[in-house]
């Protein structure tokens, strides 16, 4: 038996399993499936052909001690799966809003805290776990048990690798790993299926190298880059993301 209220919103041929809970003021878009004993709770918004599945709770309430009640929410774009036992909290008076972009993959077990904002294609892997106020721009993937600090941020096509603790931020186009996490070297397959062009490639892998191995910090590279390298989209990504970092990017390897 559902328990589901008179005044939520369910559009056309949308699937609700069975013991499935949703509250007033919500709005689930058509074509969607929800799972046997999800939960999804006021204040969520979801759009066309997502996939809910078991035991997910989706738009809880922050889990911040601030949080006082205040009418919030969690916006949740087209074709997005959100496999068994996620638990995604709407926003706080920060943003008042948690969102998650199209075409999103969440993986079984994983945890979006209030105010972070996901971009499309966004993948995260089985127990990933995301403190508050963290943006993951579109086509980054986490690796299995990555662990985000709050108030990070990770850039697009980045892939961090498993059990990962992200406390900076992570550049455009890098891959991520080790302990403490650190630059080992630039997504290039992940790149290429997105069609990047190779030459494009090799222009991020240059630039990366000019700042995490040939100049003498952080700083100096992105001096050198803005010297040695044309005016490109990619170049313009990477520098403005450094710039506007406000918990610092992560370093490159010591060892």
């Amino acid at each position: 038996m559902n328990n589901i209220h008179k005044d939520a919103q369910i559009g056309a041929n949308s699937k609700i399993g069975n013991y499935v809970t949703i509250e007033s003021d919500v709005v689930i878009g058509d074509d969607c499936v929800i799972g046997p004993n999800a939960v999804i709770i006021s204040g969520t918004r979801i759009g066309n052909g997502c996939k809910i599945h078991s035991g997910a709770v989706v738009g809880g309430d922050p889990q911040d001690l601030k949080y006082a009640g205040e009418t919030t929410y969690l916006e949740i774009g087209d074709n997005v799966t959100i496999r068994e036992f996620c638990t995604i909290n709407r926003g706080t008076t920060d943003r008042y809003k948690t969102v998650v972009g199209n075409n999103c993959l969440l993986m079984a077990y994983t945890h979006i805290a209030h105010d972070c904002i996901l971009g499309d294609h966004v993948i995260l892997s089985n127990t990933v776990n995301i403190a508050g106020h963290v943006t993951i721009d579109d086509y980054a993937i986490l690796g299995g048990g990555t662990l985000v600090h709050q108030f990070a941020r990770i850039g697009q096509h980045v892939m961090i690798g498993g059990g990962s603790l992200v406390r900076k931020d992570v550049p455009p186009y890098v891959r991520a790993a080790r302990e403490p996490l650190s630059y080992v070297g630039v997504n290039s397959i992940g790149l290429q299926r997105r069609g990047f062009d190779k030459d494009v490639i090799g222009d991020i892998q240059d630039m990366y190298r000019q700042i995490y191995q040939k100049s003498s910090n952080i700083a100096n590279g992105v001096t050198d880059v803005t010297e040695l390298f044309a005016k490109t989209s990619h170049r313009t990504q990477i520098l403005d993301f450094i710039s506007q970092s406000e918990r610092g990017i992560m370093k490159g390897l010591t060892s």
